[in-house]
């Protein structure tokens, strides 16, 4: 698929020195707001991240049964919104009970597997939720970065997830550049999940240094291309 096809997407992130993502024990004051300020200066479309890291966003709701039941085409829903800026969750299973359909004002897009149950996608179109299909039982991250390009005009997109999600980008060749916000700690935290946990076998991607700047708070801000 032609790279112009897709959006750009940055991974954005604030890791320990030692690459560790949660941020929760650390006691950095300084540290969440210069991750937003600097997030705010790439004026992205979009933000992208996984179902665990999107719960607190999403709400508590409860999907309720249908009373009719006929099969919901597993076809791609574009709620009406009037959005001009997008919040994306990928949630294969359909696990995100939403209680609205936007985030401060940002649209909601949930990515789903065709795996999902009609009881969950006529309770994301009774939210005015938009969601796209990425697979049959896999999401096919080229494939719906495709479609959020064509159906949404998204043409930069921050990748802002837990390590299993930046890793999937990762191994798909799918990140053009890596913005990280180096905080200054150490964690030293065994099991926690990194900045990237790919699957075995994904090759080490090669970068060049674009960037360097001393941030608020000791962070360092680095900036890097993938080289391809």
């Amino acid at each position: 698929m032609p790279k112009r096809a897709l959006p750009y997407v940055i991974c954005h992130m604030l890791p320990s020195v030692d690459g560790r993502i949660v941020t929760r024990d650390w006691d950095l004051p300084r540290a969440s707001p210069e991750y937003e300020r600097t997030a705010a200066t790439f004026g992205a479309d979009a933000w992208i991240i996984g179902r665990i890291s999107m719960e607190p966003y999403a709400g508590k709701a409860r999907v309720p049964s249908r009373k009719h039941r006929e099969r919901i085409p597993r076809e791609d829903f574009i709620a009406p919104h009037d959005a001009t800026s997008y919040a994306i969750a990928i949630d294969p299973s359909g696990k995100l009970t939403w209680r609205a359909n936007d985030i401060d004002g940002e649209h909601v897009i949930t990515v789903l597997t065709e795996a999902v149950s009609d009881d969950y996608l006529a309770f994301l179109q009774s939210k005015g939720v938009s969601y796209l299909f990425g697979g049959k039982s896999r999401i096919d991250l080229a494939s719906v970065l495709a479609k959020l390009r064509a159906r949404f005009r998204i043409r930069k997109l921050l990748l802002e997830g837990g390590g299993k999600i930046n890793g999937s980008f990762l191994a798909a060749n799918l990140i053009d550049e890596l913005s990280v916000l180096v905080a200054p700690v150490a964690d030293g935290s065994i099991g926690t999940p990194a900045l990237f946990d790919a699957e075995d076998g994904t090759p080490p991607r090669h970068l060049r240094l674009i960037a360097m700047e001393k941030r608020p708070g000791d962070i360092v801000w680095l900036r890097y291309k993938v080289r391809r």
